[in-house]
């Protein structure tokens, strides 16, 4: 009896790795009034700018919040980026920390991530911090 529950088992695990690895997930989901500033590092330049303005803070979030991800590929082990945001939250916490690459491209460790809708404003975030 025993024997026949494994295969059942084994298929069922793989099943379930297969719809987390393809589900879509949301970039951020938080209101920006409760995002008190965006630190933006520029993985090229070394220079890094925060974000104060209530304007730039709500573009930014509203547009993080429309856009959805999936898994990739293992990020483990890959060097460089283009921006690190840090979004950090009115009661000073970290609230998300990610790395963006392109319009489509995000890294959150451990995984790389590629926008399915609604692709990052890379132009806007750049032309913030140069």
């Amino acid at each position: 009896m025993a024997k026949t529950k494994a295969p059942v088992i084994f298929a069922l695990f793989i099943a379930v790795a297969l719809i987390w690895w393809f589900m879509p997930n949301s970039l951020t989901s938080i209101d920006p009034e409760e995002v008190s500033v965006i630190i933006i590092f520029n993985g090229n330049t070394g220079n890094s700018t925060t974000i104060a303005d209530s304007d730039d803070i709500t573009y930014i979030i509203d547009s993080f919040n429309k856009t959805t991800i999936r898994k990739e590929k293992l990020s483990i082990g890959y060097m460089g980026y283009g921006y690190l945001l840090t979004i950090i939250k009115n009661d000073a916490s970290i609230y998300h920390e990610f790395i963006i690459n392109s319009a489509n491209n995000i890294r959150k460790d451990p995984f790389f991530y590629q926008v399915t809708t609604n692709s990052i404003d890379y132009d806007y975030i750049q032309n913030l911090v140069d």
